[in-house]
Order: structure tokens, then sequence, then C-alpha cells
């Protein structure tokens, strides 16, 4: 137990930080695939 605590002390946070940017990243990468997937209809709208 002695030897973990120091580990997850080191390792917790920037894993913690990792996980929380990862998600945010998923987020906006998930508006911007929604974006271009529709992206053709509009463009065809716009030619009408």
């Amino acid at each position: 137990m002695e030897q973990i605590l120091p580990f997850l002390s080191e390792v917790g946070f920037p894993a913690l930080v990792t996980f929380y940017l990862l998600y945010r990243i998923e987020t906006k990468l998930d508006a911007v695939l929604q974006s271009l997937q529709s992206l053709p209809e509009r463009m065809q709208k716009m030619r009408e």
C-alpha cells in the first residue's frame, strides 16, 4: 500500500487531466463530424 500511494499521486492526476481533455476533444470532434456530414445537404440547398 505504501508503494501504491506515491504511484497514484504521480500518475493519477496526469491521467485524470488526460481523460478530461480527451472527453472534451471527443465532444468537439462529434460536432465537427456532424457538421461535415450535413455539409453536402446544405450546399445542395444553396444551389437551388
